[in-house]
């Protein structure tokens, strides 16, 4: 539905023939908000945003669509009105839903009162769960918004708005699965009276409505299980202490199942999809040293929807993620490139993509074209802006503009908003520490091999280039980054094949006692690095998983400690798998 063909909306109480408006046939909302989804997909944001504001008062459903949409845009650009908007918005949509929700309760008691056949309140009885759905899905972008502003009361209350959520998607879950059995267990129990109207569906409700229903929940249930499956265990306590599972298999399963529905979550489920196999395994090393897990069943998606989302900008970006995954770089930048292009009117789209054609070219260590979107990064985009100047400054200082990159690292401090972000927090310190000490291009080199450390491109490197690297960081002689270099030499060498070297260079970062004035975070991601080595040899698992758990718990206040601690937990529970403990 891309371009000219994007599907039309229907129009409600259009009068044909003569005949009253009220004789047209009524508008599928569920229908229609799949297609208003589906358009917002093909690049039709406008167009998706228009159709569900048109709508948004005909059902909660469309209300809910039109909320979403303006979610969705609050998150790719966090100004400050929009997401009060999208805020109001949700809870319009909440509003109305609880609403009606008291009116469709009210109803079946008079009906059960009255002794009215029951298959008459079934359609009530769906739109019932609808609606329930529709207001734990409200609640959970609610807790996302309020999450935003990184403030301690807003965190408390968001995991409190979770909560509600939670159990609103568990009990509909329940619910819907209860009925889908007891839906097949009647046409079991009466396959010959397929004429009689008795058989059809469970008091009234129809199999495709059951099914759609389900894909509806399935949706949040599967990534509330995704999500809490990867929190490491420092935060679980209190995760658990609000009651939320984290089972990763069934929150894959559930969003599976979601993106095949013919709910209006289905793409985004897809999305959720892909994401998680192209940006949260490879990142988070949910699979170890498996730096290609993920990409088979990223690729099957692709293909499988292809038909459906032809000049998709999303597809494009994501088809651009795995190539840059299987290292081919060139691939990538091509597919970064059209996305950029195809993403009109998206901003906050065309971002993540020069983002991302930023990393390709420093992966190639073309510092120039890094630079080249990075800066634009910097001056177009109104989030992080503070890491964007940082990551400028490095690659100008690379390619051996000292005094450009002096001038830009002076502006990392001028662009710091957040001060509760890890990634500015970095961004911050590492700047102040060049403007004091004034950089040579050797020590930006290692900068840029750093950053691609700490977001695990490194594996997404040649061989050549990680050779280049090597000898880069051996070009190092400042004495105060002798312990990140040996880490980042460690690294490349993993990534090389060559285990022994690896282990040498680890072993000398997790020594180097400098590393506790200057980089806080290399003694425990130098730990993590030789204990997941370490595991992958049965004579030395133990004393793998022994350093796996110093790097967990005797080490505090670094930078990206939350990120490595889903890191180390995701190897100790794969260790698990292997030797139970």
């Amino acid at each position: 539905m891309a371009g000219s063909e994007r599907q039309q909306p229907p129009r409600r109480g259009e009068e044909e023939g003569g005949q009253d408006s009220a004789a047209a046939a009524p508008l599928h909302d569920a229908e229609l908000a799949l297609a208003g989804i589906n358009m917002l997909l093909n690049n039709g944001f406008r167009e998706s945003d228009q159709l569900f504001k048109q709508y948004r008062n005909h059902s909660p459903l469309m209300s809910f669509g039109a909320s979403f949409v303006s979610f969705l845009n609050a998150m790719m650009t966090f100004e400050e009105e929009k997401m009060q908007l999208a805020c109001d918005d949700l809870k319009t949509t909440e509003k109305l839903c609880e609403s009606e929700e008291a009116g469709v309760i009210e109803t079946i008691k008079n009906k059960i009162k009255k002794n009215v056949d029951a298959r008459k309140s079934a359609p009530s009885m769906v739109d019932r769960l609808q609606r329930q759905i529709i207001i734990a899905d409200c609640q959970v972008y609610l807790a996302v918004l309020s999450f935003v502003k990184q403030e301690l009361s807003a965190y408390i209350k968001g995991g409190w708005i979770l909560r509600k959520a939670w159990k609103i998607y568990n009990k509909c879950y329940i619910d819907i699965n209860a009925l889908q059995e007891l839906y097949q267990k009647k046409l079991t129990e009466e396959p010959s009276d397929a004429a009689n109207d008795n058989h059809v569906a469970v008091e009234g409700v129809s199999e495709e409505s059951l099914n759609r229903l389900k894909g509806a929940v399935s949706f949040g249930y599967g990534l509330f299980h995704l999500c809490i499956s990867m929190v490491p265990p420092n935060l679980l306590k209190i995760i658990n202490l609000l009651g939320f599972p984290g089972d990763r298999m069934q929150g894959l399963s559930s969003l599976m199942y979601a993106s095949e529905s013919k709910d209006m979550k289905a793409p985004l489920a897809t999305l959720a999809l892909l994401w998680y196999h192209t940006v949260v395994r490879p990142f988070f090393a949910l699979d170890g040293s498996d730096n290609k897990a993920g990409l088979d069943e990223a690729k099957e998606i692709l293909l499988k929807k292809e038909a459906a989302y032809p000049n998709s900008s999303l597809f494009m970006f994501f088809k651009g993620r795995i190539q840059r995954l299987e290292c081919q770089i060139n691939s990538a930048l091509t597919s970064f490139h059209m996305a950029l292009e195809l993403a009109v009117d998206q901003r906050e789209i065309q971002h993540v993509c020069l983002y991302e054609i930023g990393w390709c070219s420093m992966i190639e260590l073309n510092f120039k074209d890094a630079f080249n979107s990075f800066e634009r990064l910097k001056n177009e985009s109104r989030w992080s802006q503070c890491y964007y100047a940082y990551l400028t400054a490095v690659c100008q200082g690379a390619t051996g503009d000292m005094d450009g990159a002096q001038v830009v690292f002076k502006e990392v401090q001028r662009l710091f908003k957040r001060k509760n972000n890890q990634i500015e927090q970095f961004s911050v310190k590492k700047a102040e520490r060049f403007r004091k000490q004034i950089p040579t291009k050797e020590l930006c080199v290692l900068a840029s091999i750093e950053v691609l450390y700490l977001w695990k491109a490194l594996p997404n490197c040649s061989f050549p280039n990680l050779q280049r690297m090597s000898q880069a960081c051996h070009e190092v002689d400042d004495s105060s980054a002798v312990g990140l270099k040996n880490l980042l030499l460690g690294a490349i060498h993993k990534c090389l094949g060559n285990s022994e070297d690896a282990i040498q260079f680890f072993q000398r970062a997790v020594k180097d006692e400098l590393c506790r004035q200057n980089n806080l975070y290399v003694q425990p991601y130098a730990c993590y690095e030789l204990g997941c080595l370490l595991l992958g040899n049965p004579e030395t698992m133990a004393r793998g998983r022994t350093l796996l758990l110093q790097a967990k718990e005797e080490f505090t206040g670094y930078d990206f400690e939350n990120r490595l601690h889903v890191r180390i937990h995701a190897a100790l529970a794969s260790l698990r798998e292997v030797v139970p403990q």
